[in-house]
């Protein structure tokens, strides 16, 4: 297997991290050694829970997730309060919801320390945008905005970089395929199971970008779901600046095309639904 230069780079310095002398490995297993997982910790990456399976939407997924998500958020608000947490487990657009109120019961919340990772959306999206373009995906970026699931996820090619245009055909197709690439790997896998090794790299290059924060490195921007004013939802995607202390600005939408206004007033139909589901199941 031959790796990309970015790949190759990240490689590198996994490696000499592992050689480091400071370097510390160790294992924890089940909820009795939780405590001993999370005490002292600057970074949380939450990925537990099951995947999805063909048939099944994310929301499928919340009744089992959701008491996942709130038992370790429990043990971050006792352990590390002030710890960033990196929520993956889906579904996101309540799986965030519900770590938030886990830690308002707590009186550990930070907003600014809760992300939601979606920027599996954004390698996607770039990817697919890359073949239309034919140019290489590392050179393009578009903002994912929205939510984490089918017509909450909203790209906007309007705003691609490098600038460009695209038909209505090629809106189309890119809109539908950056909504559904979760369901697509679904259903290539028959049952085998979802996104791994994607949303594993998804899941590094958004930890390694926490952590570059945290180290005070300056500049650095994606696209997460958090407590936002953007709209007039508690919630939502758009693109963050990462620091010291998790996500320290959020980004406004910009110039929105007819297009993407008519696919953010769908996202924010579903997206509310999906927040509410999240507080109601900590409130109950």
């Amino acid at each position: 297997m031959q790796l990309s230069s970015e790949a190759s780079q990240r490689f590198a310095r996994i490696s000499a991290h592992l050689h480091s002398p400071n370097l510390q490995v160790r294992g924890f297993l089940g909820q009795p050694q939780l405590e001993s997982a999370l005490t002292g910790m600057d970074l949380v990456i939450i990925p537990a829970g099951v995947p999805r399976k063909p048939g099944m939407t994310r929301d499928d997924l919340f009744k089992i997730n959701a008491g996942i998500v709130r038992t370790l958020c429990e043990g971050i608000a006792k352990c590390c309060p002030h710890a960033i947490v990196n929520l993956i487990s889906n579904p996101v657009n309540s799986t965030v919801p519900i770590a938030a109120e886990v830690f308002k019961k707590a009186g550990t919340y930070d907003p600014k320390r809760l992300l939601g990772v979606t920027n599996l959306d954004v390698l996607r999206a770039n990817t697919f945008v890359a073949e239309v373009l034919g140019i290489d995906p590392r050179d393009v970026d578009v903002p994912v905005v929205g939510g984490h699931s089918g017509v909450t996820i909203l790209p906007l090619l309007s705003q691609v970089k490098p600038a460009c245009t695209f038909t209505a055909d090629e809106i189309n197709y890119l809109t539908d395929r950056i909504q559904n690439g979760g369901t697509e790997v679904v259903e290539a896998k028959a049952g085998a199971g979802s996104a791994t090794l994607s949303m594993a790299y998804g899941a590094a290059k958004f930890a390694d970008a926490c952590l570059r924060g945290l180290r005070g490195d300056a500049g650095i921007v994606e696209c997460s779901f958090v407590a936002s004013q953007v709209t007039e939802l508690p919630f939502f995607a758009s693109k963050v600046r990462l620091g010291r202390g998790g996500a320290e600005e959020v980004f406004p939408l910009g110039p929105l095309s007819e297009y993407e206004r008519f696919g953010l007033e769908k996202a924010k139909k579903e997206l509310v639904e999906s927040i509410h589901k999240g507080i109601s199941f900590i409130r109950k």
